[in-house]
């Protein structure tokens, strides 16, 4: 493994986010990296690959300037998304909210979450990444809500404080965690007096504990798509969007016009051509179908103009 997957996210005021922008531009020049970079006052927000050499003097090269930044690493075959990518975002999380991220939940580390997952105390075990994440994998016993986008969430959170009791114990988790920072304090400023939030998201729990407590696979943004949280093999909870048959592979419809992110088997993946359905095959604007590696949702090489 010559590269690193690499995931952060850092809260801090930021006085200048363009000079900020302009600073990664110029690190990053003739490096051998790929990812997004969000920056903005509020902090940075950063999903990356890089060469271990590249990897390693960006990781020195941030905590040289914000010594408090966490990083969680993949050691990976190669890059995984299409280009190196930094902007500058008014949010971090497009949550359409302003939350105190001063007034969080409680983090609970890998372990104790572990230990409270296993303990007789009642929880109310939450996940808060959007519906195509949690399909594929998530914790057992958890609430799945149907997100489809992080601006569902208020709204979401505006049901649970008509329908749960403000002394609810919730154990929250995400991918990386930045989601809970806000998350978290919305739920907070809605009344709930105890709230947890998993330290480090899934991605952080799978590499102390594995796939304890665990199902299935875990979705990211980049070109993987989905993944193991512990690198170790492991059986698809979800299913093909036309046979029904275990998969959790997932593929963006070649269809132009509907896009839409889907599971599929490799076989109906190329009887349908890389389409959602029947439909969208007989779409005048279809991506060129690959059979193997075909149509990785964030690459916008594959896309073609008809």
């Amino acid at each position: 493994m010559d590269y690193y997957a690499i995931a952060y996210y850092l809260f801090t005021l930021i006085s200048d986010p363009d000079a900020e922008v302009k600073a990664h531009k110029a690190f990053f020049e003739g490096r051998d990296v790929s990812g997004r970079l969000y920056i903005s006052e509020e902090g940075i927000n950063g999903q990356m690959s890089g060469a271990l050499p590249d990897a390693e003097a960006y990781m020195q090269w941030l905590k040289s300037k914000y010594p408090q930044v966490k990083f969680k690493l993949h050691a990976i075959k190669e890059n995984i998304f299409p280009r190196m990518t930094v902007k500058r975002r008014k949010q971090l999380v497009a949550m359409d909210v302003t939350c105190d991220v001063s007034n969080t939940g409680e983090h609970v580390s890998p372990s104790q979450w572990k230990e409270m997952l296993e303990s007789d105390e009642s929880y109310f075990l939450l996940d808060v990444r959007n519906r195509y994440e949690w399909e594929i994998g998530h914790f057992e016993g958890a609430v799945l809500p149907p997100l489809e986008k992080f601006r569902d969430f208020p709204l979401y959170a505006e049901e649970l404080q008509k329908t749960l009791p403000s002394d609810t114990k919730v154990m929250m988790y995400c991918t990386g965690g930045i989601r809970c920072e806000l998350y978290s304090a919305l739920l907070k400023e809605k009344g709930f007096q105890t709230v947890y939030q998993l330290d480090g998201g899934v991605i952080e729990y799978g590499l102390q504990e594995g796939q304890t407590h665990w199902k299935g696979k875990l979705f990211v943004f980049d070109d993987r798509l989905a993944i193991s949280i512990d690198g170790e093999e492991v059986k698809p909870i979800s299913s093909c969007r036309h046979c029904q048959c275990s998969a959790d592979v997932y593929y963006n419809c070649a269809n132009m016009d509907c896009n839409e992110l889907f599971v599929a088997c490799p076989t109906c993946n190329q009887h349908y051509v890389g389409c959602c359905g029947q439909a969208c095959t007989e779409s005048a604007r279809l991506r060129p179908f690959a059979k193997d590696g075909a149509h990785k949702p964030f690459r916008k090489k594959h896309l073609c103009q008809i």
